[in-house]
């Protein structure tokens, strides 16, 4: 049975939430990890600029210091989204973040885009226990580190129906590619009033996919392998992905590539309950809360936290002027009413089956 390890947003005079977090992170044994002269990579969503429900950067700053007492070596760091927005490439994910308050001055470490500049820099990971990919294509600076550490905001998501540790993992560190084959089959389109015939795409294929006959190009499937890196040569997003996947095989997946980040080395995960909105730190707008800010949860184990935090968002009281007065609701389970066509528990019974974690916990409150 793991734990999991929390404290509620209580304070008493003379207190605060980062000191509080500082004690969690503690406590849940943060500091068995030998951290000296070692790279870590603390994953965290920047937040779509426009969102205001992504963590605040204090919390990052308070994460960053107690490994550097412990003598590692950490950066904040996140991929390239798949999908047209403001963190689409390196450049613009780092004004991003800077925008949200990430900098290397309000945070105390650096801030590192994992999968290069376009997207794609990575790795291919085997996940040897892998039902839905054999391997996985991961930012490239998330696998050099030696030590990874999730920071989430614990949070609904339209696709999976919750977003936590798992899913910041898992969608989080695929690359461009990475994500096109947590989405679909793997097979980009081209938008021919888009694509402006400059042939930049053709140049980072290495299965000779594209023609420009009339020219425009287009991908032969065939040939495609579904890498992704044509997502990212793309100035002109014409390159296109089809969101065809189903949301279970979607969140097996997304589970599959958490596996592959965190396999075979040091991990350690930390849930803040609070601003949970119903949708994804991706959208400009991130909708009211739905519950009252909870807590902050931490773990070795990324699904007994995951299920952890569900569990507490689940037995608290929602909010009025929230989403959930639009939304019919099966009385127990505020995910599932917020977006009904999505099934959480599957991303926890797979999480299980593959060995990510347990869906067995004993909490243990720190004050």
């Amino acid at each position: 049975m793991s734990e999991v390890f929390y404290t509620t947003m209580r304070c008493k005079l003379g207190d605060s939430l980062l000191k509080k977090l500082s004690r969690l992170i503690t406590a849940a044994g943060i500091d068995k990890i030998n951290f000296h002269d070692r790279f870590c990579a603390i994953k965290i969503h920047f937040g779509e600029p426009g969102n205001l429900a992504f963590l605040r950067p204090n919390f990052a700053k308070t994460v960053s210091d107690h490994i550097k007492k412990l003598g590692g070596r950490p950066f904040l760091t996140d991929c390239g989204t798949l999908y047209v927005g403001r963190r689409t490439h390196a450049l613009a994910h780092l004004e991003a973040a800077y925008e949200n308050g990430f900098s290397p001055l309000s945070t105390g470490c650096q801030v590192l885009i994992a999968d290069g500049l376009r997207g794609t820099d990575d790795v291919e990971v085997p996940v040897p226990s892998g039902q839905a990919v054999k391997s996985a294509f991961i930012g490239r600076a998330i696998m050099d580190a030696d030590i990874v550490v999730s920071l989430n905001h614990f949070k609904g998501h339209e696709l999976t129906g919750f977003g936590g540790a798992i899913k910041n993992l898992g969608m989080g560190s695929g690359s461009r590619g990475g994500k096109m084959v947590m989405h679909n089959d793997g097979k980009p389109s081209v938008e021919p009033n888009l694509c402006t015939g400059c042939k930049t795409c053709s140049k980072f294929c290495a299965q000779a996919a594209f023609t420009f006959k009339t020219k425009k190009a287009h991908i032969d499937h065939r040939k495609c392998v579904g890498c992704g890196r044509c997502l990212g040569a793309c100035s002109f997003h014409a390159i296109t992905n089809s969101w065809d996947s189903a949301n279970s095989t979607l969140n097996c997946k997304i589970v599959e590539y958490a596996l592959a980040v965190v396999q075979d080395r040091p991990n350690f995960h930390i849930n803040i309950i609070n601003q949970v909105s119903p949708f994804c730190d991706c959208h400009e707008e991130n909708d009211a809360a739905v519950v009252p800010d909870l807590g902050m949860y931490a773990s070795f184990d990324p699904v007994a936290l995951d299920l952890a935090s569900i569990e507490a968002v689940n037995k608290a009281a929602g909010l009025a002027n929230s989403i959930l007065a639009e939304r019919v609701q099966d009385g127990s389970d505020l995910f599932t009413s917020i977006h009904p066509t999505t099934n959480w528990r599957e991303q926890i019974d797979h999480a299980v089956k593959v060995g990510l974690g347990q869906n067995k916990y004993r909490l243990v409150e720190v004050k």
